[in-house]
């Protein structure tokens, strides 16, 4: 017979199994499971930047698409696409890839841990084992503030200067403004990036034209 001590235990499994999956989830994966960014340049929308979260045993799978094309009227004057992937396992990332298109130059990363550590190579790196410490670059950790950078187009290794600027308000698709902590990026990379709690909201750079790019965060 099926004792009500048995029941309530039984029932207590889903909810254990989910806090053990939470326990492993790296913070900045959002409650949805995607992040999207519309890409804008000058004001004109050029691209999508989307990273898809799927919860797997002990970890997560993160799925990096970008797409931008900057046009002259129907003529199309620079293209840039990436496709990407970061798993993370146990609270660390074990593995990252990555292709890129900049406009007609091939790059590529790969990324593998190992006991020694996360083992990195790319297009513009040599095999090297990265520093503790060390982080791909997608953004959407912001522990990534912490640390070097491994750049997830070509496997380069960068030390950048973080500066806390304090609260500022976020722009997002559609026109609305999010309170958000916004960071500023110098030395090896030059961005702003801001963050709502742990979750990425926003970026900002200045292209090699001096045009003004900017990462606005779309629903669902």
């Amino acid at each position: 017979m099926l004792s009500r001590r048995h029941f309530m235990a039984g029932a207590a499994l889903p909810l254990l199994g989910a806090a053990r999956v939470a326990a492993t989830m790296p913070p900045g994966v959002p409650g949805s499971d995607r992040l999207r960014f519309a890409v804008m340049r000058e004001g004109a929308r050029i691209g999508e930047h989307a990273l898809v979260f799927t919860p797997v045993a002990d970890g997560v799978d993160i799925r990096i698409d970008v797409n931008i094309t900057v046009r002259l009227g129907p003529i199309p004057l620079f293209h840039y696409a990436l496709r990407g992937l970061e798993q993370w396992r146990g609270g660390q990332c074990v593995y990252a890839a990555a292709n890129a298109n900049d406009d007609g130059t091939k790059a590529f990363m790969v990324a593998t841990r190992d006991a020694r550590g996360l083992w990195v190579r790319g297009s513009r790196a040599g095999k090297y084992l990265a520093p503790p410490a060390a982080l791909v670059a997608s953004h959407w950790n912001k522990a990534e503030l912490r640390g070097p950078w491994i750049n997830l187009q070509d496997g380069r290794l960068f030390h950048p200067a973080v500066r806390d600027a304090g609260p500022g308000p976020v722009l997002l698709a559609g026109g609305a403004r999010l309170p958000a902590e916004r960071y500023v990026i110098s030395g090896d990379v030059h961005l702003d990036l801001w963050y709502e709690g742990p979750l990425w909201t926003g970026l900002s750079f200045k292209a090699s034209d001096g045009s003004r790019v900017r990462y606005e965060k779309m629903s669902g």
